[in-house]
């Protein structure tokens, strides 16, 4: 693990975890309540909402309507705020455009 030690991020019930997954060619969003282990909300590019409006999955256009749809799905559930995971990935390019399109909609971080 090298010298420092690993963060380790959870949520609750009240303010759960937005775990973030990237890979070469989808982006992926989960929402998890770390307390009972559950995962209440996903969302992809691989979800036929997107991949209508999307030509490229693996683009910022792609990961900011992830983000968006996340974020009106937790804004139905009355979920305000999140704790967003990002796991060991740089916050830039796509992940932060994910992130972005959850806080246009309302969703604090």
């Amino acid at each position: 693990m090298g010298k420092r030690d690993k963060k380790i991020i959870k949520g609750t019930g009240s303010k759960p975890r937005l775990a973030v997954y990237r890979s070469n060619n989808h982006i992926y969003a989960q929402v998890i309540d770390d307390s009972c282990s559950k995962t209440m909300l996903s969302c992809s590019t691989l979800d036929v909402q997107i991949k209508i409006k999307c030509q490229k999955t693996a683009n910022k256009i792609a990961s900011k309507m992830v983000g968006e749809i996340i974020g009106t799905k937790l804004l139905e559930k009355d979920i305000q705020e999140i704790i967003f995971d990002r796991g060991k990935r740089p916050y830039h390019g796509r992940i932060k455009e994910l992130a972005e399109g959850a806080r246009f909609v309302g969703v604090k971080f």
